[in-house]
C-alpha cells in the first residue's frame, strides 16, 4: 500500500492514508543534506497544500538528512511571547497557522537555524501533532570558551567549536552570529570531564571590557579574576536576551509532540501560551551527542507553559544543559490598577517579558489575591467582556478592561493591591518518566491549582532546587497556589550545589509572601511527597511555606561526601507557616526540624 501510495503523489495532489492526505516534502524540491535555504520552499509548498486541503486532514513527510533555514525569507509574526523578548516582529522558519489534523513527520530531520529566528510555530490549530525531528542553530548567542591559565594577570581563554568572537574598538569581547551580535555579561562554569556545573559557581561574573586578544583565537580579559575557574573549566558565555523560543505554541488544541530533539534555541526550547491540551512524549532539550563540543543547549527554560488549561504531559524527556528550568507550568497575575465601577477593573501585565497576549474570555472564572500576604479576597466572579485598554488590539497591550457579571466586593480594588487569576486557564500536569539534569538554576516548577504528579523521574545536578511549588503576584507574576500534588518515586543526585532564587531545599514550596505574618489562610495545600530517594551531600531536603496539608512519607534520604556541605538552611526540614504537615516512616539518619 505504501509504495502504491508514494508512486501516485504528484506534485500539488498527496495520496489518501487513513483519511488524511499524505505529501511527501522532497515533491516540493524540499530536500535534504543541501546547503540552500529551505524557508521560502516550506512556506510555497505548504501555501499550496492548504489551496488544495483547505489546511485540513493532512500528513507532511519530511525524508532524514539536514535542512537549512535562513531569515531572509521568513514569515513575520507581530507575536507576543510569554517570559521572552517583546519584539516588534518574529521571523519564523516553520510557520504552521489555522491548521486541524495536521501531522508532521520529519523522519529524524535535522533542521538547522541561521541568523535570530523562531524556527516553529504553530497558532490557531487544533490536533496537530509534530514527530521525528531535531532543532538546532548554526550559530548560537551562547558562546562557549575554554579556561587556559587564571592568575595576577586576569583568565585567558580560547573560543571552542565554531562559536565567533571578537575584540571591539572599546576593548569589548562580542559574540557575533549570522544577523546578530552579543555583549555576553555572565556565564555558567562547567567542570570539563562531568559535564556538571562547578559546585558553588552560580552566575559567573563576566567582566569582558578591556579584552586583548592574542592571535589564533585566543584572549585575555584583565579584569576577570576568579580563582573557582580552574585551566580546563568550560564556560558558556551568555547575556540576560531571550528574543525566541524554539517551538512556540500559542491559542491550539491537543498539540501532540513525539520524539523531538531542541538541541540549541534563543529562549526556552518549547514555549506554550493558552493552549488546551500539550502532549510531550520523548520531546527533549539535549546536547547533540555524547561528546558534543558544546556543554549547553537552550538560553533559558527547556519547556514553559503559561496559561493552559485542559492536561499538560510531559514524559520521557531528557532535560540538559539549559540555562534555566525543564519545566514550568503557571498562568499569568493581572494587577488591578484602577477600580473603574462595580462591575469594571483595569488591570495590568506587570512583568516587562510577559505581555501582549490573550489573558482570559468572557464566561472564564476569577479569583483575587491580597498580594502582600497571597490571601484571596473578595468572591470569584465570572468575565464578562474583556479588551486592551491601552491599544486597540490585544498584540502588544499592557492594560486590559475586564467586566464582570457580578458586583465586586469592595475590597477588590487597587489600594489593596490585588490581582487577577483566571482559573480556567489552569491545567492538570503529568511529569513521569523524565531526566533532568546538569542544568542552571531549577529543575521543574508547578504553579496550578488542578492535579499536578511527577512520578519516577530522575534529577541529577540540578544545581538548584529540583522541584518547586511558587506563586507570586509581587516580582515574577506567576499563578498560582497548587491544591493537589503528588511527588513519587522520583531518584534525586546532588541537587542545590548552587544558590538560585527560591532554592531553600531539594524540594521547595516557596511563594512570595512579603507579608506572612499577616495571611489569614495558606497558599498551597494538599501535597504527598512518597517513596522518594535522596541522595544528598547537604542537609535541607523540604522547605514549606504557607501550606495546609502536607505528607512526607517513606522517603529514603541518603548522605554522601560528593560536595562540602555549605547551603545556609541547615536543617533537614523547615517549615514556615504549615499546618496538618506528617512526617512518617521515612529513612533518614539524625533529621533536623525547624517549625515556624
Amino acid at each position: 500500500m505504501w509504495r502504491i501510495c508514494v508512486f501516485a503523489l504528484t506534485l500539488f495532489a498527496g495520496c489518501m492514508c487513513y483519511g488524511q492526505t499524505v505529501f511527501n516534502m522532497s515533491d516540493f524540491g524540499i530536500k535534504p543534506d543541501k546547503k540552500t535555504d529551505c524557508t521560502g520552499k516550506v512556506a510555497k509548498a505548504l501555501e499550496k497544500i492548504a489551496r488544495q486541503t483547505g489546511k485540513h486532514d493532512v500528513i507532511l513527510n519530511f525524508e532524514a538528512g539536514i535542512y537549512n533555514f535562513y531569515p531572509e525569507k521568513a514569515s513575520k509574526h507581530n507575536y507576543y511571547i510569554s517570559n521572552h523578548d517583546q519584539s516588534d516582529f518574529k521571523k519564523v522558519g516553520i510557520d504552521i497557522s489555522g491548521w486541524k489534523n495536521l501531522t508532521i513527520n520529519g523522519n529524524d530531520a535535522k533542521f538547522i537555524f541561521h541568523g535570530r529566528m523562531l524556527p516553529i510555530a504553530v497558532v490557531n490549530c487544533s490536533n496537530c501533532s509534530l514527530t521525528g525531528m531535531s532543532i538546532d542553530f548554526e550559530d548560537t548567542q551562547i558562546c562557549q570558551i575554554t579556561v587556559l591559565t587564571n592568575n595576577a594577570e586576569g583568565l585567558t581563554f580560547s573560543i571552542d567549536g565554531n562559536s565567533r568572537g571578537y575584540v571591539s574598538k572599546q576593548g569589548r569581547f562580542i559574540v557575533k552570529g549570522y544577523d546578530w551580535e552579543v555583549a555576553p555579561n555572565s556565564a555558567i562554569a562547567f567542570e570539563p570531564d562531568s559535564r556538571r556545573m562547578v559546585y558553588r559557581s552560580s552566575d559567573v561574573w563576566a567582566p569582558l571590557d578591556s579584552v586583548i586578544s592574542l592571535g589564533a583565537g585566543h584572549y585575555r580579559a584583565p579584569k576577570w579574576k576568579n580563582a573557582q575557574l580552574l585551566p580546563g573549566t568550560k564556560l558558556a558565555l551568555r547575556s540576560w536576551a531571550r528574543p525566541n523560543p524554539g517551538i512556540f505554541l500559542s491559542e491550539s488544541a491537543a498539540t501532540g509532540l513525539k520524539n523531538i530533539k531542541v538541541h540549541y534555541a534563543e529562549g526556552m526550547g518549547l514555549l506554550a501560551q493558552l493552549c488546551d491540551s500539550v502532549s510531550l512524549d520523548g520531546f527533549s532539550v539535549c546536547l547533540r551527542e555524547e561528546n558534543d563540543w558544546r556543554y549547553f543547549t537552550t538560553q533559558a527554560d527547556a519547556t514553559h507553559f503559561s496559561g493552559c488549561k485542559g492536561h499538560i504531559s510531559s514524559v520521557n524527556g531528557l532535560y540538559e544543559h539549559m540555562m534555566d528550568d525543564a519545566i514550568n507550568v503557571h498562568g499569568t497575575y493581572l494587577k488591578i490598577i484602577e477600580r473603574i465601577d462595580d462591575y469594571s477593573v483595569i488591570g495590568k501585565y506587570m512583568h516587562g517579558q510577559s505581555y501582549g497576549f490573550k489573558w482570559g474570555e468572557p464566561g472564564d472564572s476569577v479569583q483575587f489575591v491580597a498580594s502582600r500576604t497571597m490571601d484571596l479576597t473578595g468572591k470569584p466572579n465570572i468575565i464578562a467582556s474583556i479588551y486592551p485598554y491601552d491599544r486597540e488590539e490585544t498584540a502588544g497591550a499592557k492594560l486590559m478592561k475586564v467586566t464582570f457579571a457580578e458586583p465586586l466586593d469592595s475590597e477588590i480594588s487597587p489600594e489593596n493591591s490585588c490581582g487577577m487569576e483566571n482559573l480556567t486557564w489552569t491545567p492538570s500536569v503529568a511529569f513521569n518518566h523524565n531526566t533532568v539534569r546538569n542544568n542552571r538554576a531549577r529543575g521543574s516548577l508547578f504553579s496550578t491549582p488542578k492535579k499536578v504528579v511527577a512520578i519516577n523521574n530522575l534529577f541529577d545536578h540540578t544545581s538548584g532546587t529540583a522541584i518547586l511549588l511558587c506563586g507570586d503576584c509581587n516580582g515574577w507574576f506567576e499563578t498560582g497556589a497548587c491544591r493537589d500534588v503528588l511527588i513519587k518515586d522520583n531518584r534525586f543526585v546532588n541537587s542545590l550545589t548552587s544558590m538560585f532564587q527560591f532554592t531553600e531545599a531539594i524540594i521547595s514550596i516557596y511563594p512570595e509572601i512579603p507579608e506572612l505574618n499577616n495571611q489569614n489562610g495558606y497558599f498551597h495545600s494538599n501535597i504527598t511527597i512518597e517513596g522518594n530517594r535522596f541522595e544528598t551531600f547537604d542537609n535541607p531536603v523540604l522547605y514549606a511555606k504557607s501550606v495546609d496539608g502536607i505528607r512526607f512519607c517513606n522517603n529514603t534520604v541518603v548522605k554522601n561526601s560528593d560536595y562540602p556541605s555549605f547551603h545556609r538552611n541547615r536543617f533537614a526540614f523547615k517549615f514556615q507557616r504549615v499546618k496538618n504537615a506528617t512526617l512518617e516512616q521515612n529513612t533518614i539518619e539524625n533529621p533536623s526540624i525547624s517549625i515556624e
